[in-house]
Formats: C-alpha cells, structure tokens, sequence
C-alpha cells in the first residue's frame, strides 16, 4: 500500500475499497535487549486487533538469530510494521530493522510505539524508516491508524499519535483519553511463545499487567509525562478469571506483575488475593508497592496477601535524604519506608527497594544519606535488595527543565538517545568521579555482605561486611577478583 495514501489529506480520500476475505497480516517487533520480561506491550495492541480482521505476527529479536531476516520474510505480504520502543540500546535495533523494512518495501507503513516514541514523537519521526509514532495507551490508536491506513484516510485528528506529512512537516496529534484496561481485547498469550521464555528466564514466570498509568507526580518520573497523573486497573474478579485461564493452559509457578503501582487501590488487592486463594492456582506472584502504600495497608491484608502467594515488592526508596525525597516529590518518609519493610519481614516477603543518586546539585550529605538507608535496609534481610542507579533526566519534569535552564544538554538524536543506558550505564554530569567510585563500591561490598554466599565466597563475605561496618571502601582488591570470577551480562 501506497503511504502516501493515509498521508493525504482527509478531504480528498477515496472511498474505501473493499476489504479481501483473507485476514490482513501486521508484523510487531520488539528489538532485542539482555532481559527476557515477555513483550507485554506488543501483547496488548496485538490483541486489540480484531482477530477475524487481522493476522498478528510478533517477532522478538531477543529470541532470533536474525531478527531482520525473521521481519523480512513477513512483510511481503503485510500491511504495517509495528516496532516498540524503549530508551537506550533498544533504539538501534529498531533502527535497523525498521530501515531493513524500508530497503525491502518502501511503501510499508512503520510504526513506533512505547516510551521513547510517547515522550520523543519529533525525534523519532526525524529518522525516514519511521513514519508514525504512537503516544502514552497504545491499544485503540493503533487499531485506528491501521483502519485509516486501510480505508486511505489521514491521520490528521488520528488521538494519540504523530506522523510525518508528505512534505516532511510533523503533526502532532491530541492526545487520547486513558481508557480502562477492562474495554480492550484480553491479551491473547498465543500470539509469543511463552514456553520459550519460561526457558530463558530459568523459570515459569508470567509476565503480566493488570493496570496502567500512575497518580503521583515524582519529579523525576516519566509516568506524569506520558498518563497525566492517571491510573486505571482491571477489576479484581476479571484478574482472577483471566490469570485461572492462563494458569490452566500454562501452568506457571509464578507472576511477574509489571504494573507501575499495583497497590493503588486495597481494596482491588484484597479481592485479587481472595480471587487466587480461592481459585485453587498454586502460585507466588511479586508486585510493586509505595512505601505509604505499605503503611496504609491493613494487616489483615498483608496477611491474605501472603498467603495468596505475595512472595516479593518492589518499593522504589529514590534517596535516603528527607530534603531530598520532598524535591523530587515522592511524597513518602524514611520512616514510611522502614515501616513497609518491617511489615515485610514480619510477613517473610522479600523486597526489591531501588535508590537514585546523582540528582541535579545533590550534595555529599544527600548521597551518603541515601547509602546509609540502603545500608539499614541491606542489613534487615538477605532477601532485602537495594540497587543504586544513576539519574538519568527525562523532558517534562520540573527537575529537568531547571537542569536544562542550567545548561544541561538532552540528547538529540537518536543515536544520542541510544546511548543512555538507564540500568546501569555512566552517571551524569552531577556525579563527581570521587563519587561514582565510591558508589560503585560501596554498591559492590554491601551487596557481597549480605547476599546469601556460596561456600566459596564466605571469606571474600566477611571481609565485605568488615569494610561496610568501617565505611572502609578503598583498595578494593575484593572486586576484581570477584570480577574475574565471573563476567556480568549488560541489561539495557
């Protein structure tokens, strides 16, 4: 099909031809990366689609060998290539294929979605392999582009996406309302091989998400961004019905949920857990919670939540630093924080508790706050992790407007984008090389310290927990033999 078709303008659209008999195949792309969570965006427009109009095929290049030579040999049939997009390595497998996609079929429609797209729409569309982006709930945006592709229509009005015009000017389009998960299709887990992933990660884990969007503003958070503040989330009963089906047909041991805060509503978690203990599905499931979620939330249902199978949180702590906290606008206490993870260990759930360092102008005595509270969290528990990253600055954001008022360059490019690696990667600007080897240490020995230690490293062990208990982080001999032990793999 012609691109020049849906590009054109809207008042002079032919009427629509006739729709052929066969399902109308669309190809989606999710670029590689060294983690194996199951594409869960792709899954949820794919399985929008109506599924007696369409034939979804979804390819993912962490599980090809030749992920342009996989896309290549469905398009030429297709109708549209949709690519998902996250910020960091995974930009430049979406360049390539997506450019491999047009050397082989110019006139193929490409559609980038995810988070990149959703905060970058004009950077993405300056590349010429990509002709739409899709902004923020991608289910019904992109079931509405492909209808306008086919029916010759524009995209001008078209809610929640960008294109490029024929004369290479940009529309940015208004964005579309969130609508709750409930009214889109079932994620269809036919459409991934999900036993190829049990394989990959080690483990029967699903990879699920019940809910989207995020009610609270922290400053340094893309989620205000994108959603605006605004969270919808399937109806508990629903989550219990679907996640029996798959359990059924998959037998999983575990569930992965990826939703950005899954404690919003009590109330849904305690039916949730009610759902899965009566059901009869012999599961653990891990989640994500806010440490005043966790205060709030009645010891009773920390109890059914256990029971139901709750074996891990992910409670995002950012900084240890009060001043710190109330700037970027968490809006939780340090001592909410403890708080929520006594309940944990009173409760024999682990905890996942991510800290940022490196802010615009965070000062010394912020950061070492922030190492003394991951410190006291490490201590509580072996099965108490604290990972330290580096800010990394997102538009949008008060604290990133007042880094760029400041003289802070972002990014341009996306080959530029393409170097930020938001996992682990270079600290910015505001981290002074003193700093980054401090932190890189201690990250290092507390983590040996407290971990559950092979027999082998129980002496490398109690030398770290020396070093923690002295604050004594220099020769650290300890890290390149552990290094040399075994390399690390790269997460992107």
């Amino acid at each position: 099909m012609d691109r020049r078709a849906w590009a054109a303008d809207s008042e002079k659209s032919e009427a629509a031809p006739a729709v052929a008999s066969r399902r109308l195949k669309v190809v989606l792309y999710n670029p590689r990366a060294v983690f194996y969570q199951m594409p869960l965006a792709l899954l949820a427009i794919g399985s929008h689609l109506d599924p007696d109009r369409y034939e979804v095929v979804t390819i993912d290049g962490r599980l090809e060998a030749d992920p342009v030579g996989a896309v290549l040999s469905h398009l030429e049939d297709a109708v549209c290539l949709g690519v998902t997009v996250l910020t960091g390595a995974p930009i430049l497998d979406a360049m390539e294929i997506s450019r491999a996609a047009k050397r082989a079929h110019s006139d193929m429609p490409v559609v980038w979605g995810g988070w990149h797209p959703s905060m970058f729409a004009r950077e993405c569309l300056a590349e010429p392999s990509v002709d739409v982006t899709v902004q923020a709930q991608g289910e019904e945006t992109f079931a509405d582009i492909l209808e306008r592709l086919l029916e010759g229509r524009s995209l001008e009005g078209c809610a929640g996406c960008a294109f490029r015009r024929d004369d290479g000017s940009i529309c940015i389009n208004p964005p579309r309302d969130l609508k709750g998960v409930s009214t889109f299709r079932e994620p269809d887990y036919g459409l991934i091989p999900v036993e190829r992933y049990f394989e990959l990660k080690g483990k029967r884990q699903l990879d699920y998400i019940s809910s989207q969007g995020c009610n609270f503003r922290c400053a340094f958070c893309s989620d205000p961004f994108v959603y605006g503040r605004k969270w919808v989330g399937l109806d508990p009963v629903s989550m219990g019905v679907r996640l029996k089906a798959l359990w059924d047909r998959y037998r999983f041991d575990d569930i992965n949920f990826q939703d950005e805060t899954f404690f919003t509503r009590r109330d849904r978690v305690k039916a949730f857990a009610e759902e899965v203990i009566a059901s009869g599905m012999e599961i653990t499931w891990a989640a994500t919670m806010r440490a005043d979620q966790g205060v709030r939330l009645p010891d009773d249902v920390w109890q059914l939540c256990k029971q139901s199978g709750l074996r891990r949180l992910l409670v995002g702590v950012e900084s240890g630093s009060s001043e710190m906290l109330k700037r970027i606008r968490k809006d939780v206490t340090i001592d909410q924080v403890f708080e929520t993870a006594g309940k944990m260990l009173a409760h024999g759930i682990a905890g996942h508790f991510p800290f940022i360092v490196g802010f615009p102008d965070e000062s010394d005595e912020s950061i070492q706050d922030t190492l003394a509270c991951a410190r006291r969290l490490r201590s509580m528990s072996p099965d108490f992790l604290t990972p330290i990253f580096y800010f990394k600055p997102y538009p949008g954001s008060e604290i990133v407007t007042e880094a760029v008022a400041r003289g802070y360059k972002l990014p341009e490019t996306l080959e530029e984008w393409a170097g930020f690696d938001y996992v682990q990667g270079e600290p910015g600007p505001w981290v002074s090389p003193e700093k980054f080897r401090l932190i890189e240490r201690f990250k290092f020995f507390h983590e040996l310290a407290w971990k559950r230690a092979a027999p082998a490293e129980r002496w490398l062990q109690r030398l770290a927990r020396y070093r923690c208990s002295r604050n004594a982080y220099r020769w650290p001999i300890e890290m390149a033999l552990m290094r040399a032990w075994r390399s690390e793999p790269r997460l992107s």
